[in-house]
């Protein structure tokens, strides 16, 4: 059985991505640019964990129909095994919408998955899962993300909780966190709080994960361990072409560099240098989503 660094368990559409001088309400915009390309947030998380050259898996659903093919050629063409996907037979895959604003990068999403079944408890591969280093998890297919994470914590797999909108399981999968590294929106609206540092503090005094954290756009980030609070600002871009896929990528460059170093600001940084690249292109998937030599030499250019 192959091994892998990285398993990714969540979520995967087919994205269209619409670049418009202005997002639209109640009226029309003819489109400055359009492309079709892989996303989600596991989806992007895996392809950018593969990109940063670990040997990444996804596991997750699609339908057989073309959305679902080109879903998984995508995955192919990026260095995603796919092997624990299962495919749902007379199925719609998940699509999406995203646009773009040209000016800013700031883009609005609208996503259906169709009625596609999610994965199941017994569809969870645990020898898969006992033999990762990093098992990532974007809150979809509650069933299965808890089922994976109860393997991996009895195995001693970081499991990588990105956290960012509320849904069913949500509670289960912050108590087998091992990172739970949450949007602002959603660790206030957790914790009912107006202060992200004291609503992280709070939520790992809950859950007592080894990291708890809060993304805070280009306000950076914040993370503690029980013992270091560390704040870590986001890096500057000169031109933000598409912010999608920023927090996928924030999560998966997290985790790798906390794998191998332990250190909140080292895994920080490595993180918001990852996202600030990204925002230079389109997509969370790549190119935009940068090797590790990529990734390295931006931050060796700001030491």
């Amino acid at each position: 059985m192959e091994r892998f660094d990285f398993l990714s368990l969540g979520f995967c559409s087919n994205d269209h991505l619409c670049v418009l001088p202005f997002i639209p309400h109640d009226t029309k915009v003819k489109m400055i640019s359009h492309a079709i390309m892989g996303g989600g947030p596991a989806g992007n998380s895996a392809a950018g964990a593969a990109a940063l050259g670990m040997r990444a898996a996804f596991a997750g659903t699609v339908g057989d129909d073309p959305d679902g093919r080109q879903i998984l050629s995508d995955f192919a063409a990026q260095g995603v095994d796919t092997s624990m996907v299962k495919v749902r037979r007379g199925a719609t895959s998940a699509i999406a919408y995203l646009w773009i604003e040209e000016s800013t990068g700031a883009r609005s999403c609208a996503w259906t998955r169709e009625g596609l079944d999610e994965l199941s408890e017994d569809e969870i591969d645990p020898e898969a899962v006992a033999a990762a280093r990093i098992l990532h998890l974007d809150g979809h297919n509650a069933a299965g993300a808890i089922a994976a994470a109860k393997v991996a914590r009895q195995a001693g797999v970081l499991v990588n909780y990105d956290a960012g909108t509320h849904r069913d399981g949500t509670q289960e999968l912050l108590a087998l966190a091992d990172l739970m590294v949450c949007s602002e929106e959603f660790i206030l609206k957790l914790t009912g709080l107006s202060d992200a540092e004291e609503a992280v503090r709070q939520v790992w005094a809950k859950y007592r994960p080894k990291v708890c954290g809060a993304t805070m756009g280009v306000r950076g980030s914040m993370c503690f361990d029980g013992r270091n609070f560390v704040k870590c600002p986001a890096f500057k871009v000169e031109k933000v072409v598409d912010t999608t896929g920023c927090g996928d990528l924030f999560h998966t460059a997290f985790a790798m560099r906390y794998a191998e170093t332990r250190d909140l600001m080292e895994s920080q940084r490595f993180a918001a240098a990852t996202s600030a690249i990204k925002c230079r292109g389109l997509s969370g998937r790549p190119p935009s989503a940068p090797t590790r030599a990529e990734v390295e030499a931006f931050l060796a250019a700001r030491s």
